[in-house]
């Protein structure tokens, strides 16, 4: 962990600070564990292709700031989060009380600044006889240098691909470069996961998430994508909310129109895209989670 945090570089950021010190860069985080919730969710994606669902590990903090971020309690830390997790028994039990009922998968979300903990944990659960599916939850603000450390250990990608227009990543999640630097992350993650992509093992699941007013963000995102393979699952997602400061901006602060997904619906299917999933417009009322309770998601 010292060799990861002592000059941290994990993230494109560079901040290039010693956590173990206590120095925070962007995403303000020290050297200590910190997990807002750990439970069992079914998801937007069918992953396994059963009932079980994931056994999910939601990391507090980001190296984003997106205004429209639905987990913003814990990313954004803009609530007092009861149940933070902060040692690796305590943890690690919860995981592995989860995976007992047959669950196969196990999904750290908003990993990145988290890498050091994520491979402790995961060494703890199989120390305990249980061998779970990675996942590995990300928004996509990713340095090939770090998927690299990760690629051994991770069954499943899983990037949101945000924006192809850098003044929109600029203006809605604080940060530069975006789309240069997401489109490498996922090069990185295919080239990875290449050999194994099938129906069977969905390897590579990239997200994108539709915002209302953006629709042409989204088409140039499927073009993006699909320049590097259509054999990768997509999972375009409808579910767009306005919370947290999404409220204070004009273009984002309704829900999307029928008109506007079924745009994007058209061009997934004009691109070639084959594997994945959609989602129901009305599924914005669906993924809305709370944080101040032991489970944040309604349908769980």
């Amino acid at each position: 962990m010292v060799d990861l945090l002592s000059n941290c570089r994990l993230c494109p950021h560079q901040c290039s600070v010693n956590r173990n010190q206590g120095e925070l860069g962007f995403c303000r985080l020290d050297a200590g564990l910190h997990i807002a919730n750990i439970s069992l969710h079914k998801g937007e994606e069918p992953i396994d292709g059963s009932e079980h669902g994931v056994c999910n590990v939601f990391f507090s903090h980001c190296n984003l700031r997106c205004v429209y971020c639905q987990n913003y309690q814990i990313s954004q830390q803009q609530a007092v989060i009861p149940t933070e997790i902060t040692d690796y028994e305590t943890a690690v039990g919860q995981i592995v009380s989860i995976l007992q009922k047959n669950v196969d998968f196990l999904g750290f979300v908003s990993p990145t600044s988290h890498i050091p903990h994520m491979f402790r944990i995961i060494e703890m659960v199989h120390a305990r006889g249980f061998y779970p599916k990675i996942i590995y939850n990300t928004n996509a603000y990713e340095t090939v240098e770090t998927l690299q450390q990760v690629g051994e250990v991770v069954d499943i990608y899983l990037p949101d691909f945000k924006y192809a227009n850098d003044d929109l990543g600029k203006q809605l999640s604080g940060i530069q470069n975006y789309s240069k630097i997401a489109i490498a992350a996922i090069k990185e993650m295919y080239a990875q996961k290449k050999t194994v992509l099938s129906d069977e093992n969905p390897a590579l699941i990239i997200r994108h998430l539709v915002l209302p007013n953006h629709v042409e963000n989204s088409l140039n995102v499927l073009k993006m994508i699909a320049e590097c393979s259509t054999d990768v699952f997509v999972s375009l997602m409808s579910q767009y909310f306005p919370v947290y400061n999404a409220l204070n901006h004009k273009d984002i602060n309704r829900t999307l129109s029928t008109s506007e997904y079924n745009r994007v619906l058209d061009a997934l299917d004009e691109l070639g895209f084959e594997r994945g999933w959609t989602q129901l417009l009305e599924s914005n009322d669906y993924y809305q989670p709370d944080f101040s309770k032991d489970n944040p998601f309604k349908e769980d």
